[in-house]
């Protein structure tokens, strides 16, 4: 498999992310797009249901192991591959061993970041399983408390921030003077934030394969228990609890885009590859504070309009210095239609 064939299978798995790897400066598209596959082949995994909770994890550790080059003899993964129901995902697993070779192939330094962080990633999956083991449609299983919320959108997201600074900060900008311990600290809340959009949208989704992200300790202090989130007519007991939340992730996301406006200014695709998740998330927590995110009938999220509308306001702003920098404000103060 060479770089255009990463490209090809990132545009099946996901057109989303796919947007954002095709406007990335060339020197950081590959590494970004392989670390990515990787991460959502694992994912592929962790989630296949039909499967042991056990033998998941057990295949999860066989994957880490072979990324981080501990085995070299190729990885078998044709028992996952053909329980997938989705074609692009059967042949992401099918490709986990092409995509070893080209992070074989890579210089030291992007090999190193991608296999660190998906030791971190990998881990994540590992305690999610455990943690969600017994959980199904019948019974709902909840985080216990906010630092177990916080520790899992890390794992599974700001690590991923971090691994996507090191990465551009010694490919793109070596030279440019950055406050660099700022930046990684952004970062990780920008990653943090991102996932915890998804987890606050997905909600009723989330409930109904058995898993609250949200933790038991704030339900309770709302006299609420996990299952009462199925019911749609729930929402005015659970906003109380909700927004507080939203108000964190949108912290996040205010980090992340200050993070992405002070990349160096040269860096134009670098800088609007950040900016696009950041300004779709907030429009996406607007959209969340209206919404009734119980009710699984209708899932919230930025229309596909909106979205080319976004791309389009912040490539058109970007030479204008003042209103490029004011876009993230006037999405998030756009009302919800």
């Amino acid at each position: 498999m060479r770089s255009r064939g990463v490209l090809q299978l990132l545009e099946r798995v996901s057109r989303s992310f796919y947007l954002t790897i095709r406007v990335l400066p060339k020197p950081v598209r590959l590494p970004i797009g392989l670390a990515y596959l990787l991460a959502r082949s694992t994912d592929s995994v962790a989630d296949t249901s039909s499967l042991p909770v056990a033998r998941r994890r057990e295949i999860l550790s066989l994957m880490g192991e072979r990324i981080a080059s501990v085995h070299t003899a190729p990885l078998d993964l044709a028992e996952v591959g053909s329980a997938q129901q989705v074609v692009a995902e059967r042949e992401l697993l099918e490709s986990f061993e092409a995509l070893i070779t080209l992070l074989e192939h890579l210089e030291p330094g992007p090999r190193d970041l991608i296999r660190t962080v998906l030791a971190t990633i990998i881990s994540g999956q590992r305690l999610d399983l455990a943690r969600f083991g017994g959980a199904g449609p019948g019974r709902v299983v909840a985080l216990q408390t906010d630092a177990e919320l916080d520790d899992y959108t890390f794992r599974v997201a700001g690590c991923v921030g971090q691994f996507w600074t090191n990465l551009c900060r010694t490919t793109l900008f070596p030279h440019d003077w950055v406050d660099f311990k700022a930046l990684i600290l952004r970062s990780i809340r920008f990653g943090k934030g991102l996932q915890l959009v998804n987890i606050l949208r997905d909600l009723p989704a989330d409930l109904r394969q058995g898993r609250c992200y949200l933790p038991l300790q704030a339900l309770a202090a709302h006299g609420l228990v996990p299952g009462d989130l199925l019911d749609p007519a729930s929402m005015e007991r659970f906003r109380p609890l909700y927004t507080p939340y939203l108000d964190l992730a949108e912290k996040y996301l205010s980090d992340g885009w200050l993070y992405t406006t002070v990349l160096p200014k040269r860096l134009v695709r670098l800088r609007l590859a950040c900016a696009w998740p950041a300004l779709i998330g907030i429009r996406t927590l607007s959209l969340l504070r209206v919404g009734n995110v119980l009710d699984p009938n209708h899932r919230i999220k930025v229309s596909r309009a909106e979205v080319r509308s976004i791309l389009a306001r912040s490539t058109l702003l970007y030479p204008l210095r003042g209103s490029w920098q004011r876009l993230f404000d006037r999405v998030r103060q756009q009302p919800a239609a």
